[in-house]
């Protein structure tokens, strides 16, 4: 049930009779013209833009066309009470006051689907965090894995088949300096030999928790030679290490549906295959790179490599497939990775990255696009940086000795529901700011609680009165009376289903904050009006003033809870 959409499609119809009588041209892309909320300066219901958009094919002025068709829907639709035409050729509408019945009527029917539009349905998958198995995660992972999660709920609330994905990478360099890292303080403990003083080991204190937790799971009972117990130790190590993430990601609110590891696409020689596959489509050569820029060329190994086209689907300069030492490279490894969720069949990939990814989405989603013959689209996000902010300056509390802030660190000094609000409050690709101050705030500066703020006030009506805010409110036709100032809250509750679709079509969850904290900024407003007069109270002397607002009470209740379920943050009944 989408206001804007629905008045989209008719008014198009609209457009289309006139131009069949000859009265207008239209052109061959009918996507440009749309029903908006317009300022509240205007004093109307909703905007349409089609005038200004077909003026010029029309040789006509915009405000010589929106005559024609306010004339057409002053005729066509009894529900208008009045079209104003503003300057350049804004067709401004108004509705009845009895119109809005019928959509808070809807909202209320539709509970928990409010806002849901599952006409087209996908397959997605969407892999997020994807951090190296090496230690816990800290706050940069928090950001990405939040976006990846609301996303996920996002494009399930909205009707999407959603596959949340972690992809391990449990092979290479970085993971045998951890099973070293581990190796060594095991020794320490076991043989109180001294940690070495390398820059390649992990010096973390849950290093130490992982070797005390393998010691005294006695799966591996003889510590004296590495090469003997690499491979048991490391399988152990990396066991510990991935259960610390889940951890992690549960205090999160955040649960994967698979985990993919790198380690066994390459032992069931998945990147071969897919190398391979690659090769038998010519995508794939022989030959050398030129140095990146700002190498310098006495530094720059200038031999012939396996190299990928990626300069046909877009990229800056073909990729390299395999090391000096004729290992796969990650790449090579992503693209197995990439290929196994193509052969899952998904309709459309997204992958979450880090900002230090930000130069990698090129060259990955060249690989998808001639993996599927073009038929399969990759969209990468990337996360961009989170910077702490206590009393004004950049803040540092870890307490793991790991160089970084863990996300456990950042929960206890904030909780769950704050971190995840505050992380989509602000687009994935720009960095943001986190201020514990203001989100430790009970004040309209920190949104989190400004909103559970506004729902908490709606359950203290309700329960004022003694009445259940699930419970049906009973209206009839004549007695249905909204003012103006709850007809803009409840123009704002059918704004809800744009923002899923918008949100959804262009992959940004952070839309989600940014609704819900105008629509209970539009709320409080109203609650303060209430304070100075008696004309906007919803209860009068421990009784309902109005049926109808009760019944916008119980519509703003649900958008509430609706928007904060997909985000995971709570929604207290009393604060």
């Amino acid at each position: 049930m989408n206001l804007f959409l629905e008045y989209q499609k008719k008014f198009l119809l609209t457009l289309k009779a006139l131009k069949k009588k000859k009265i207008i041209y239209l052109p061959e892309n009918l996507n440009i013209f749309t029903v908006e909320l317009p300022p509240t300066e205007y004093n109307c219901d909703i905007s349409y833009n089609a005038a200004m958009m077909l003026a010029k094919l029309n040789k006509k002025s915009p405000f010589a066309l929106a005559e024609i068709f306010k004339e057409s829907f002053i005729k066509e639709y009894q529900e208008f009470d009045n079209i104003n035409i503003a300057k350049p050729g804004f067709l401004n509408i108004t509705f009845k006051k009895n119109f809005w019945k019928k959509y808070l009527s809807n909202v209320l029917k539709l509970g928990t689907h409010y806002g849901s539009n599952k006409i087209s349905k996908k397959k997605y998958n969407v892999e997020f965090v994807s951090a190296n198995p090496t230690g816990p995660l800290h706050v940069g992972h928090c950001r990405g894995a939040i976006i990846g999660d609301v996303l996920s709920n996002l494009l399930k609330f909205n009707g999407h088949l959603v596959t949340k994905e972690y992809y391990v990478n449990d092979y290479g360099k970085q993971i045998e300096n951890f099973t070293l890292s581990v190796y060594n303080r095991i020794l320490e403990i076991v043989k109180k030999k001294s940690f070495p003083l390398d820059q390649n080991l992990y010096p973390g204190n849950y290093i130490i928790d992982i070797a005390n937790k393998i010691i005294k799971s006695k799966e591996i009972n003889n510590f004296d030679n590495l090469d003997k117990i690499n491979k048991k130790l490391t399988n152990e190590a990396l066991k510990c290490s991935i259960d610390l993430i889940r951890n992690n990601l549960s205090e999160l609110g955040v649960k994967h549906d698979s985990f993919v590891y790198e380690s066994k696409l390459i032992k069931d020689k998945k990147v071969l295959k897919s190398i391979n596959k690659l090769k038998k489509q010519n995508f794939v050569y022989e030959g050398k790179l030129q140095p990146p820029k700002g190498e310098l060329t006495e530094e720059w190994a200038d031999r012939k490599q396996l190299l990928f086209k990626s300069t046909l689907f877009g990229d800056d300069t073909d990729r390299a497939l395999q090391k000096i030492d004729n290992t796969w490279t990650y790449f090579a490894s992503d693209i197995a990775y990439h290929s196994y969720k193509i052969d899952k069949k998904f309709n459309e990939l997204i992958n979450i990255l880090g900002a230090d990814h930000s130069g990698y989405t090129k060259r990955i989603s060249a690989a998808v696009l001639a993996m599927s013959k073009n038929k399969i689209k990759l969209t990468c996000k990337v996360s961009q940086l989170v910077k702490l902010i206590k009393d004004g300056e950049p803040f540092k509390m870890s307490k793991r000795k790991g160089d970084y802030i863990t996300v456990s660190d950042l929960l206890k000094e904030v909780g769950k529901d704050s971190v995840r609000f505050m992380m989509l409050n602000r687009s994935n690709d720009v960095e943001l700011e986190f201020d514990f101050k203001k989100v430790t705030e009970k004040s309209k500066d920190n949104p989190v609680f400004y909103v559970q703020y506004a729902y908490a006030r709606i359950n203290s009506i309700f329960r004022s009165i003694n009445l259940d805010l699930k419970n049906k409110i009973k209206i009839e036709n004549e007695n249905f009376l909204l003012n103006n100032h709850e007809i803009e809250i409840l123009k704002k509750i059918l704004e809800w289903p744009k923002c899923v679709d918008v949100s959804c079509s262009k992959l940004e969850s952070h839309r989600l904050t940014f609704y819900l904290y105008d629509l209970a900024t539009l709320f409080h407003s109203y609650w303060n009006l209430g304070s100075k007069n008696e004309k906007f109270r919803f209860v009068i002397n421990h009784k309902i003033s109005n049926k109808s607002r009760f019944q916008l009470l119980q519509a703003l209740a649900i958008t509430i809870e609706n928007g904060m379920s997909i985000l995971g943050v709570s929604t207290p009944k009393s604060m």
